[in-house]
């Protein structure tokens, strides 16, 4: 082994005939005999037949001849193992064959050491920045002393949107690049610091790299499909470098099960350090930088100390199979909390100037570096023990790290050397056609095409070109299920089933609009309407959370729509419109009881919550960018509910929704202000909710549906707003968000994702990048997980909320008389939820003549559930 000189006996074996074999060591000589068996691999030779000697320290000679296949076996005599200096490994002695192909080393048994392969679970929930409280308004609501008399004008019911022609670009064009409305004071100043980054600009705030710049820096980063984290000399491993982990599903973690036989949650382990990339130069004061990022990749280096350059830069793009190092100098140091058990170079390089070696675990995972040199010499590692391998010299190139699922060592040898640095999305619409792009800006080797992991939803909406590039190399996601590997340098998906028909009225993905009920519904609607758009709508909104107002506004302007568009009495919705308009001017015109701001150093409109409490919590955590696309979402319907019923609106009060819209939806680089997609991960397929706060489980989403509503409120203001792109953007990203969510969060008893011993809960409950939970942030019971994800009750519901889906849930949970004992506003949305498959039973619940209000969330109203069932039921 290159750097070590030992007293060595030399044994050549052969796989042909034993010429000479003279040692005192029967047990050596039986297993030497055993190579010779026809059906033994060449692989065998180290690991059977050597293993056993290290720890005797008898001399032994044993030499052999072959005419085509040489294994040389180097043994030190009288050696012990000892502790070693690298994370507890054992030191020398190894055992280093010439083999067919490559030169092995074998590590020693372990003696007191114990590979680290279980992890840490973290199964308490994690509640840092999340409201524990009930997210329905369940303040009783006054009855209204005076009710609205309808006006003679009335409103006009706007025409049923028809399928566009052929798009541009979707993603290409800005909303707008104008500052935020002047009543949106202006910050420069957030609470939580951009600790390592050296970008500028709009830095994003809910992407997956987020750990490496938030609390210590040391939670994991889930790139999917493996974990990395800097190591801050912790752990196993003791290194300053970067680990990397990767749970396959017998790995898992489930909890107790509930009561309807399924696991309460799934968790991948942390903390296992399987493999670490770094380097000699990294030691106490190695410091987390970071640049380059946008919304679909991030650049982190390593420094020896806050002021020197990066030691190793590593690129992160979501599926990336490779975990890559650039090093411009720095001697590379290979570590490991597992341990090797052997490690193989490569005689042959895969492709030019690329060296291969191969890492063989104690949990007999297999890991295939690649090391592709751009100046200077190849990468020459010396395994110093069983936790460590180095560089004899400095390196400068890219290192590559990937675990072998068994049959990847092919592809991973076509695409050593090449790793991506960023994604650019694009999109287009034709007719109920959409069709997106993720095209992999690449850097490395001058040959070959890039390898990227791809999700289910991906494969399953492939267009021919991008199927045909798929290979069948699968490895376990953390909550995904598997990743398979695609050979491209772009992927695009096809949609061929976007909502475009869908508007404010109930709505079939069979049968579209559903405006036509009958004159006895109309009448049962109308009574009840007339009372509730009779409430005092500016109280209601008036409250210290943009979420919780939010839901108000968006709650009449769909009551009134209903009153306009369902029951067709265009009267009453006009007589209800300018109370609806006066109660979002509050907003509007930033008056609300803790105003928004626009804050430069992250870049976006947040609430003033915490800068005037200090609570890091305030309104959901809305300051730290908690669910924006959940709050904002619901005052951009309200919006789009109000420019349908008059048009002339939109003008005065479109910068201020669009600012809404772009805080959490910005779709072009051009605008300076926000960034990129802040919410909505076109990787996962769904948003993710969770802002500034550090989490060893990653990114979470609690509440499906709220996405949804989100994706579904865009559409409808660029079609009220009349802007077609973002309208067409909105259907898109509809029909993504629901492919998604139908795999991931939302299951059928044929879901082949998620693990079988999780699916029977038929949701996910809390979907964080690294585990499943089934429960909510503000409690346990069925209702509440359940009900998140139904909440709110729209149009687009059905869309993505399936009636065989429907049915299935009703099943396990509410059917046969079990809805009957929820209490409160729950009880209304299950019951508004089973309109979609049974509207008269939904009808009648909520016609019924001993009906308590308490049964409607603040949130909702009973209008719009009666208007939603009977129109779903043919009523």
């Amino acid at each position: 082994m290159a750097g070590r000189r030992y007293k060595m006996g030399i044994i050549r074996l052969t796989l042909i005939q034993v010429f000479l074999c003279e040692s005192a060591l029967a047990l050596f000589h039986q297993q030497h005999v055993r190579l010779h068996l026809a059906d033994r691999e060449p692989r065998a030779v180290g690991e059977l037949s050597i293993r056993p000697l290290l720890l005797d320290s008898r001399d032994l000679t044993c030499l052999t001849e072959t005419t085509n296949y040489t294994v040389t076996v180097q043994v030190p005599r009288g050696s012990q193992p000892t502790q070693g200096s690298a994370s507890g490994a054992n030191s020398a002695p190894f055992v280093t064959s010439a083999q067919s192909g490559g030169n092995v080393v074998v590590l020693p048994s372990l003696t007191g050491q114990t590979p680290q392969t279980t992890g840490d679970v973290h199964s308490n929930l994690d509640t840092a920045g999340k409201v524990t409280t009930c997210p329905l308004m369940s303040d009783p609501i006054p009855t209204p002393s005076t009710l609205i008399e309808p006006t003679s004008g009335g409103t006009v019911v706007a025409p049923l949107p028809s399928a566009p022609m052929a798009s541009g670009d979707l993603f290409a064009e800005p909303i707008g690049t104008d500052a935020p409305p002047s009543s949106i004071t202006t910050r420069s100043d957030h609470p939580v610091p951009r600790k390592g980054i050296t970008s500028g600009g709009p830095l994003q705030t809910n992407k997956f790299y987020a750990n490496f710049f938030l609390g210590d820096q040391t939670a994991p980063t889930y790139t999917y499909p493996y974990a990395i984290a800097w190591g801050a000399g912790k752990g196993a491993a003791a290194s300053y470098g970067m680990t990397i982990s990767h749970i396959d599903a017998n790995q898992r973690v489930f909890g107790p099960n509930k009561d309807s036989g399924a696991a309460s949650y799934f968790i991948n382990p942390v903390g296992i350090q399987s493999m670490v990339i770094s380097a000699q130069e990294l030691e106490a004061d190695t410091a987390v930088g970071m640049d380059s990022v946008t919304a679909f990749s991030a650049r982190v280096h390593l420094k020896p100390n806050p002021g020197a350059v990066p030691a190793i830069s590593f690129p992160l793009v979501q599926g990336m199979p490779f975990v890559t190092a650039n090093y411009s100098g720095a001697t590379p140091v290979i570590r490991t909390g597992v341990f090797f058990r052997t490690v193989t170079r490569a005689t042959q390089d895969p492709k030019a100037g690329v060296a291969k070696y191969t890492f063989q675990l104690e949990d007999g995972k297999i890991w295939r570096l690649y090391a592709y040199a751009t100046t200077g010499d190849q990468l020459d590692l010396q395994v110093v023990n069983n936790g460590m391998a180095q560089s004899t010299k400095p390196f400068f190139g890219s290192i590559q790290l990937a675990k072998d699922p068994g049959n990847g060592e092919a592809v991973f040898d076509l695409a050593a050397g090449v790793y991506p640095t960023t994604v650019t999305l694009s999109g287009s619409v034709n007719g109920n056609t959409g069709t997106y792009s993720l095209k992999f800006s690449k850097e490395g080797h001058q040959d070959g095409k890039l390898a990227m992991y791809a999700l289910p939803h991906h494969v399953a909406s492939f267009d021919a070109t991008t199927k045909a590039a798929v290979q069948q190399v699968l490895l376990q996601t953390p909550t995904k299920g598997n990743g398979t590997l695609v050979l491209a340098d772009q992927w695009t998906m096809v949609e061929p089933n976007l909502p475009v028909s869908m508007g404010f009225a109930p709505w079939s993905p069979e049968k579209g609009p559903l405006t036509t009920i009958s004159e006895q519904a109309k009448t049962v609607i109308r009574g009840i309407a007339t009372q509730e758009v009779s409430q005092d709508m500016s109280a209601q909104s008036d409250l210290d959370s943009m979420y919780f107002s939010g839901k108000a506004l968006a709650k009449f302007a769909i009551l009134i729509v209903a009153i306009n568009d369902v029951v067709k009495d265009t009267g009453l919705a006009q007589s209800a419109l300018p109370r609806l308009k006066e109660a979002f001017a509050r907003f509007a015109d930033n008056k609300q009881k803790f105003p928004l701001l626009y804050e430069s150093a992250w870049g976006g409109v947040v609430s003033s919550a915490t800068y005037v409490t200090g609570n890091d919590g305030a309104d959901f955590g809305n300051t730290y960018y908690n669910d924006h696309h959940f709050h904002y979402g619901y005052h951009i319907l309200a919006a789009a509910a109000i420019a349908h019923l008059d048009p002339t609106w939109m003008q005065a009060n479109k910068a201020y929704v669009n600012a809404l819209v772009r805080d959490f939806a910005n779709p072009s680089t051009k605008d300076t202000y926000f960034p990129l997609w802040r919410s909505m991960d076109w990787y996962h397929g769904h948003s993710w909710a969770h802002g500034l706060y550090a989490s060893y489980d990653g990114k979470n989403q609690e509440s499906s549906s709220e996405d949804m509503m989100a994706a579904y409120a865009i559409k409808m203001w660029g079609e009220a707003s009349g802007d077609t792109t973002m309208a067409m953007r909105g259907n898109l990203q509809l029909a993504v968000i629901a492919r998604s969510l139908q795999s991931y969060y939302l299951y059928k008893s044929d879901n082949v994702v998620q693990p079988p011993q999780f699916i029977g809960n038929k949701v996910a409950g809390i979907l964080f990048e690294n585990k499943v939970d089934h429960t909510t942030f503000f409690g346990a019971n069925i209702e509440y997980i359940q009900g998140i994800h139904m909440i709110p009750l729209l149009a687009s519901s059905p869309f993505v909320r399936t009636p065989a889906f429907v049915k299935e849930e009703w099943d396990v949970y509410f059917s046969n008389g079990r809805v009957d004992s929820i209490v409160g506003g729950w009880r209304g949305i299950l019951y508004g939820n089973l309109a979609t498959i049974d509207g008269k039973t939904a009808f009648d619940f909520f016609n019924s003549p001993n009906f308590d209000p308490g049964w409607i969330d603040g949130g909702a109203s009973l209008t719009w559930y009666l208007a939603y069932a009977a129109a779903m039921g043919g009523i």
